[in-house]
């Protein structure tokens, strides 16, 4: 009996659904930075252009890759631990939704790990583009210059908040508020779900709506792990300080996420899903589920 195949063991619990997060998390970073290391570095150094990071062009650029990477992420792990890949998720998941507290500890640090490790597969692949780049703007990595690469792998505040984290706090936590209160709306089986399991790519396109309509202010992390691990992978790497740079912003994008990820839970639950429940609407019967077709009995008129 090979791998695939063989039942129980620890495949089977908690542990098993670990892997599949670090698995998932993963391959979310590995898009997700890889395509800001393509506008920042690698292409304006690859003869494919010369100019580093146009604003507006690469910013679309990167938005559409970071929904790529959320969707394909999601689709990896989601049969063995629902693909929460975001620490923000799985706490707003225990707190409406029933998910037991015990896994949110091993779940939070299998996606922090899982981060990290893309981030660092990332930088082994781009690592020769980084530093031609770094070269040819005269960047030394590790004092603070190097934060116009580090930006790669962790977010920042723009320029304009002037130091205050008071409205990059508001930013994170109304960016994670959107994403949960999406998610939540996305899954709710007595709401309008996406059928054929379309639901990974509708999350990846709420993703670039928030990139897109908010993602300048803060870098839209929306994700304490998203951040997090790769801040590490940077600081290990030789960024040292600019890693953690910003007058400590570093928390921002930690406890920004929880809380927007509790405060979109609420709204969702008090605004629309308790009215479905309330209403007894019932559960829509999906085309598939859990890989298996579902059996659907004829409405007669």
């Amino acid at each position: 009996m090979n791998g695939v195949t063989r039942r129980g063991g620890w495949r089977a619990g908690v542990l098993g659904e670990c892997l599949a997060e670090f698995l998932g998390t993963l391959v979310l970073i590995a898009f997700g930075t890889g395509v800001v290391a393509m506008a920042v570095a690698a292409l304006n150094q690859s003869g494919r252009g010369t100019q580093a990071f146009a604003a507006g062009g690469d910013w679309l650029l990167i938005t559409c890759g970071w929904a790529a990477a959320v969707t394909l992420g999601v689709y990896v792990a989601g049969g063995v631990s629902g693909a929460h890949l975001n620490p923000a998720l799985t706490v707003a998941l225990a707190l409406r939704r029933g998910f037991p507290w015990a896994k949110v500890l091993p779940y939070t640090v299998a996606q922090v790990a899982g981060a990290f490790v893309g981030a660092a597969l990332v930088y082994v692949n781009y690592a020769d583009a980084i530093r031609a780049f770094e070269a040819s703007q005269h960047i030394v990595r590790g004092t603070m210059s190097g934060a116009a690469t580090v930006g790669i792998f962790v977010t920042g505040p723009a320029p304009y908040y002037g130091g205050s984290f008071t409205g990059p706090f508001i930013d994170q936590l109304l960016g994670t508020a959107l994403l949960v209160l999406g998610v939540f709306a996305i899954t709710d089986e007595r709401n309008q779900p996406p059928k054929s399991n379309l639901a990974p790519i509708v999350v990846g396109v709420l993703v670039a709506a928030i990139g897109m309509s908010f993602g300048a202010n803060a870098g839209y992390a929306i994700n304490p792990a998203r951040d997090f691990g790769p801040r590490l992978l940077a600081w290990l790497a030789g960024w040292g300080p600019a890693a953690f740079s910003g007058g400590g912003f570093w928390w921002v994008p930690i406890v920004g996420p929880m809380v927007g990820g509790v405060v979109g839970a609420l709204a969702y639950d008090v605004c629309v899903g308790q009215i479905l429940v309330a209403r007894g609407e019932p559960a829509t019967q999906d085309v598939e589920t859990g890989g298996e077709v579902v059996k659907e009995t004829p409405v007669v008129a």
